[in-house]
């Protein structure tokens, strides 16, 4: 677990981390456990009226409750300890709140669990978090496309609109048209269609802005003809015609 915790306005703000630890514990310290209830037991048998003890068959229907609450707290702990194993080596999203009830998500692969108290806590890059505080166990193909979709939703916002685009954002625009042709049938799922309709849009307006380049670089039509003017602009006399006027 890491010792350092960041800075902020010359106060030291809490981890997720942290304040998911924080959360747990304050959880079980809230809680009634078999100990606290045991305690209770001895402290009425120990201040119990004298001229009016506790009979014997209260006692053990006490002692029976008792029981039942073990047995109950047993099961959910290893239900928990069950739970927390089952997440090791999938990826998940943490939510924790913030002192200032801001919540913050954390995302990460679970390396191992540790359970203590009763409880069981999540291992994510060497810090611990309650397995409370669990939001969402994704799959990592899932997560994979989601982030390429993103991405790929993300360059495609920041050219520019559609009818102001030139040879300067060629590149992008072909780059795009080729990871979206690329994808799976399962990653265009996470690509919405007026996002494809505007990547069409941009592919169709970088054909006519390339059609207009090419136009721009041919040459005028006469330009570098004339072959019957020399070079200093002089005009050649015709094939057959030198010295016409000699016998």
């Amino acid at each position: 677990m890491s010792l350092m915790a960041p800075i902020k306005d010359g106060k030291v703000v809490e981890t997720e981390s942290q304040t998911s630890l924080k959360k747990a514990q304050t959880a079980n310290k809230n809680g009634m456990d078999k100990e606290a209830f045991l305690q209770l037991l001895v402290a009425q048998m120990q201040y119990q009226d004298p001229l009016q003890p506790t009979s014997n068959t209260e006692y053990i229907s006490q002692y029976a409750q008792f029981s039942q609450v073990e047995q109950m707290q047993n099961m959910a702990a290893n239900s928990e300890l069950s739970r927390a194993t089952s997440l090791v080596g999938k990826e998940v999203y943490i939510k924790t709140t913030d002192t200032s009830g801001d919540p913050n998500y954390k995302f990460g692969k679970v390396d191992y669990v540790v359970f203590e108290g009763g409880k069981a806590y999540l291992a994510i890059e060497e810090s611990l978090y309650s397995l409370d505080d669990l939001d969402t166990v994704v799959d990592g193909e899932y997560k994979a496309a989601y982030d390429k979709a993103y991405d790929f939703t993300g360059r495609l916002n920041k050219l520019p609109h559609v009818n102001a685009i030139d040879m300067s954002n060629a590149e992008e625009i072909d780059e795009l048209e080729k990871i979206y042709n690329e994808m799976t049938d399962y990653e265009k799922i996470f690509v919405a269609s007026d996002t494809v309709t505007r990547l069409n849009q941009y592919i169709e307006k970088l054909k006519e802005v390339r059609a207009a380049a090419e136009d721009a670089a041919k040459p005028e039509e006469g330009e570098g003809e004339g072959g019957d003017s020399t070079e200093d602009g002089e005009d050649k006399p015709a094939e057959g015609t030198e010295g016409a006027d000699k016998v």
